[in-house]
């Protein structure tokens, strides 16, 4: 028997049980693809952090005594497709047995079992070892029920991995303290330097530019900032804890001009490459928290596990119980074309502004800017969710299918007409304002709905509700927004969608 076993780019789980002891009957190979850089426009960042993660796993097997075949962009012998290049080596190696990983992403699951079934040779696939769930877990826990309410999901987590639990009831007496998690953050509480890896991948910008791959974002050094080994993921995990958890919490929803972080962690690239895994994230996370329970709240911890338990297993486990329908949902029905600073940044508007150049410098935004700014501002200009998720699966560095599609078209963009989300996550400028300092020099007026200096998110944010009453009106957690919309003056509101229908037709004049 000659084995050949796949891993994709997102799989570099060097604790994963194939990688106990090396074999001579075995062969693992990894790929640098067309296929996958191309299928969307990635930023720069992107592309050169899965590059550089996945030559330096593989340089990491090799030492350990593994036999690897690793497919560079450039390399002659690669088609830059996932099936020739499997054939390739299969022949050429006289492979008995193929086996891969249970792929995250639906578009490889089916590329692979398509693929799978057309071998002569015997197949298997195996659990990639990372998640607390399976991929139908959340299917079976939510069967027969009407609503698929993450809460309900994240309180099992909990039971089950006994979490944050005292017997069976939430240790501190409560399951959320979400309402504790929205401070804004006002420069009084003093971050630490950020903890930025200095990885020197010279050679893979050489590879890209050579390649001429096509990208959005910019690199301005040499060096990749975000872990690419399980030791560096570590080491992050390890700073997040003695330096940012004390009060990420309080500050996991606030935005702020001067900060590109603030007090979040950075590591969902390195979980969603898989160098780290979920329990090693809440196992040390809950460690330091015991021994620091004096100095450090509960709310702060709990904030922070509900990221990873909750939302992160649930809107994985959401992906695989209705994909590939899922991907094509437009329950609101919204078919505008971003606007073109979107991939520029360059925008009046204060807090897209600094969101997009955000996002466009470093391959990053936290949950809330890429729910309340840009997929705030998107939704209520009524944007295609394909566009949307298009940009957003480029954009971000930990961008994976799974998570994206899930957060983007389901959580930010209502698509999936409340299967994640139980309203719209829209808002006006009062909230922005309220989050973060991008109101204070902003060239429009937080205060005003019409105008030339009026805020925009104000007009489009009362032309959304009154556009979209079919499909929201009898929404019970929009109750209270219709009722406030129903007595406002007719012509008030005549005025504000005149507004509003300017700013959709002109968005890159604001």
């Amino acid at each position: 028997m000659k084995t050949l076993r796949l891993i994709l780019g997102d799989q570099l789980n060097i604790k994963h049980s194939w990688f106990n002891e090396p074999n001579d009957e075995v062969i693992y190979c990894l790929f640098e693809m067309r296929q996958e850089t191309d299928y969307v426009k990635h930023h720069i960042q992107k592309v050169i952090g899965f590059f550089a993660a996945m030559r330096q796993f593989a340089s990491d097997l090799e030492s350990l005594g593994h036999h690897i075949v690793y497919f560079k962009i450039n390399d002659q012998n690669n088609n830059q497709n996932l099936i020739d290049n499997l054939s390739k080596i299969i022949e050429k190696h006289a492979i008995t047995n193929f086996e891969y990983l249970f792929p995250d992403e639906y578009r490889l699951d089916k590329q692979l079992r398509s693929y799978s079934e057309t071998l002569n040779i015997p197949y298997h696939i195996v659990s990639a070892e990372h998640f607390y769930t399976n991929r139908d877990d959340l299917a079976i826990f939510f069967k027969g029920k009407k609503q698929y309410l993450m809460e309900n999901f994240y309180r099992d987590m909990r039971r089950k991995y006994d979490i944050l639990m005292v017997g069976d009831q939430p240790e501190g007496g409560k399951w959320n303290y979400d309402k504790s998690n929205r401070n804004k953050w006002k420069g009084d509480i003093n971050i630490p330097n950020y903890k930025l890896f200095k990885n020197n991948v010279s050679e893979v910008i050489e590879d890209i530019n050579r390649a001429n791959i096509e990208t959005i974002g910019r690199f301005d050094t040499k060096t990749f900032s975000y872990p690419i080994t399980r030791a560096q993921g570590l080491e992050q995990l390890k700073y997040f804890c003695e330096a940012l958890l004390i009060h990420f919490g309080d500050y996991q929803d606030a935005m702020h001009t001067d900060e590109t972080y603030l007090f979040h962690s950075r590591l969902s690239f390195a979980m969603n490459l898989k160098l780290i895994s979920p329990k090693d994230v809440v196992v040390t996370v809950m460690n330091y928290y015991r021994k620091h329970e004096q100095t450090i709240a509960i709310s702060q911890v709990e904030g922070f596990i509900r990221q990873v338990i909750g939302w992160r297993e649930y809107l994985r486990g959401m992906y695989w119980a209705f994909m590939p329908d899922y991907k094509s949902k437009n329950t609101l029905e919204n078919y505008n074309s971003l606007p073109k600073f979107f991939w520029t940044g360059k925008t009046k508007m204060n807090c897209l502004k600094h969101a997009i150049t955000n996002s466009l410098d470093n391959g990053y935004a936290h949950h809330i800017q890429r729910l309340m700014i840009t997929g705030n501002y998107a939704l209520l200009t009524q944007t295609n969710p394909d566009e949307v998720d298009d940009w957003y699966l480029g954009i971000y560095v930990d961008a994976i299918e799974w998570v994206q599609l899930t957060n983007t078209r389901g959580m930010s963009q209502f698509a999936d007409g409340g299967k994640i989300a139980t309203k719209p996550y829209v808002s006006s400028g009062s909230y922005v304002n309220k989050m973060s300092n991008y109101c204070g020099d902003c060239y429009y007026n937080k205060n005003k709905k019409i105008g030339d200096d009026a805020c925009p998110f104000n007009s489009l944010y009362w032309n959304f509700l009154d556009e979209k009453r079919e499909h929201l009106g009898n929404n019970f957690r929009m109750g209270m927004m219709y009722s406030l919309l129903d007595k406002m003056d007719k012509q008030d509101l005549q005025n504000i969608k005149e507004k509003a229908t300017h700013i959709i037709e002109h968005q890159d004049d604001y």
